[in-house]
């Protein structure tokens, strides 16, 4: 029995050893993405320029300092009086655009985003094979499966080395004249019951804990469309502004879908599409515009060939399949943001005029919400929706505010429960 306990505790203390440090890994690589979605996705991508620079090689550029990243990151309005060369050029190549400000986030979560952000492959890493893919892979990609397999390689060769060590045992004691006693079997010793016990309790946690955060998020979620809208081809070829189809974004709670009316407007008119851009689907198949164009006028009851004119009592509605949705028990309105709080809607919804399909393209969850209200300054200068909070009109006249740091959403209740939840 003394000899199974031995065993155990050493198999325990292995075991311990690997979850952890396969753990920390995991961890560590974990919250750099958690606290990358929460803070920086919103206007930067890893390997593309979204509202800000593209973050891949981000160290490079600021010549591998940290501590003038760090200051940049945590208020760039007061770093950029430091004259420094390159963050002024930054600011001047993105029209003078004025990046959130970060106070809360320490120098540690800083640094694991940069993490995460060297651990994201090229797009055309993984298909470049060979030597370059499996490079890719070791230096910068996921390496939560080398790991896993790392740590079962261990754990066999852990077994069998208690195994070789139970045979010794039991030689030197016969070899000795000591009574070989009857080990107890696996499903009867305690010690190894307790180990799995807790072994199946950690994973069923960890499991159960991260479906249950993600239980309703449905980010990067495109569903086909019973017409191929391009939001490249109208939003960003031809400029439309996004509130000439989704009016309601400015003036009510909802974006509103556009009707068949507002289609028209232009379709009259435009019946075959004739861009120079061919449009791809995501399986590679080419998309004919012009027939998208005829599901349009099927909708519409409108056939040019026959009339040219339209009649809207002949339309139906068009059965968009819903995007952006959420939970009944939160309330957003749309104009507060676009209006009252000048959000601009790539805010959100990411880069639209440059998606063929218009996806998901943020996490829309309340944390990520929340952080966005303790970082993004309330646009008080000319807005008279703020009129209403003199007093902090009147600290930032005064100096008592320092008017870089500004007001953030949170000082005027942004944060509180209530004003999302009733």
């Amino acid at each position: 029995m003394i000899q199974h306990r031995r065993v155990a505790k050493t198999l325990v203390s292995l075991v311990l050893v690997i979850f952890s440090s396969f753990g920390n890994k995991i961890s560590a690589q974990a919250n750099g993405q958690a606290l990358f979605s929460a803070n920086c996705a919103s206007c930067h991508a890893v390997h593309k320029d979204l509202t800000g620079p593209a973050l891949a090689g981000v160290e490079e550029r600021w010549g591998g300092d940290k501590k003038k990243l760090h200051a940049w990151i945590h208020n760039n309005q007061a770093f950029l009086k430091t004259g420094d060369k390159y963050a002024n050029e930054l600011y001047l190549k993105y029209n003078k655009t004025q990046m959130n400000l970060f106070p809360n986030l320490t120098d540690a979560e800083i640094d694991a985003i940069l993490a995460y952000v060297k651990s994201v492959p090229a797009p055309g890493a993984a298909a470049g094979g060979g030597a370059a893919e499996a490079a890719s892979s070791t230096e910068g990609g996921d390496n939560t499966l080398l790991f896993g397999i790392l740590t079962l390689i261990l754990a066999v060769v852990a077994l069998i080395l208690l195994q070789v060590n139970s045979n010794l045992k039991k030689l030197s004691d016969q070899k000795e004249g000591q009574p070989a006693l009857e080990p107890v079997p696996f499903w009867r010793n305690k010690a190894y019951i307790a180990l799995l016990s807790i072994l199946l309790f950690c994973i069923g946690g960890y499991l159960t804990v991260t479906g249950a955060i993600g239980l309703g998020r449905t980010k990067g979620y495109h569903p086909e469309q019973p017409i191929y809208y391009s939001h490249k081809v109208h939003a960003g070829t031809n400029q439309i502004s996004c509130l000439y189809c989704h009016g309601g974004a400015q003036d009510s709670k909802h974006a509103n879908i556009p009707s068949v009316n507002i289609c028209m407007n232009c379709h009259m008119a435009i019946n075959e599409y004739t861009g120079k851009d061919k449009i791809y689907r995501e399986d590679g198949t080419e998309v004919d515009g012009s027939a998208e164009i005829k599901k349009l006028y099927k909708y519409a009851g409108f056939d040019p060939a026959v009339s040219k004119v339209w009649d809207p009592n002949k339309a139906k509605p068009i059965e968009w399949t819903r995007v952006h949705n959420l939970p009944d028990h939160v309330y957003f309105n749309h104009s507060q943001h676009v209006k009252a709080g000048k959000v601009q809607c790539q805010t959100c919804h990411g880069e639209v005029q440059k998606m063929d399909v218009a996806y998901q393209f943020a996490e829309l969850s309340m944390g990520w919400c929340i952080n966005c209200h303790r970082t993004t300054q309330v646009q008080f200068k000319d807005n008279g929706f703020y009129s209403i909070y003199q007093k902090f009109h009147d600290d930032l006249k005064n100096g008592r505010i320092d008017s870089t740091k500004g007001i953030t959403v949170e000082k005027i209740g942004g944060t509180e429960c209530q004003k999302c939840h009733y």
